[in-house]
């Protein structure tokens, strides 16, 4: 017998960690260093995947595994990476996003 389910919370942070890296191009300027995105798509990746997991654990009634949290934003970050680099820059997706939302100094 099989059964197919799939986690709403894993979804979500799936989800959240392929458009991770539009995010952090639309908070930032293309002036803004490769290191500097790097550590704000990680930081988000994390914070992502603590609250994720915070309230996976506040719906259920259950206690919060902090270790877990933290392990699922290792592979989240490195598809976030993925993603940037093997779909939204070459596809030009992160350029124009970050030329369409510019804020005017």
């Amino acid at each position: 017998m099989f059964t197919f389910s799939l986690d709403p919370i894993t979804t979500v942070q799936l989800v959240l960690t392929v458009f991770m890296p539009i995010i952090v191009g639309l908070i930032t300027t293309k002036a803004t260093s490769g290191g500097i995105k790097a550590w704000l798509l990680a930081g988000a990746t994390l914070v992502t995947s603590l609250l994720l997991g915070l309230y996976d654990a506040l719906s259920a009634n259950a206690p919060f595994d902090l270790g877990l949290a933290l392990l699922a934003a290792i592979p989240a970050f490195a598809i976030s990476v993925a993603m940037h680099y093997g779909l939204w820059k070459p596809t030009g997706v992160s350029e124009k996003a970050q030329e369409t939302f510019v804020m005017e100094k």
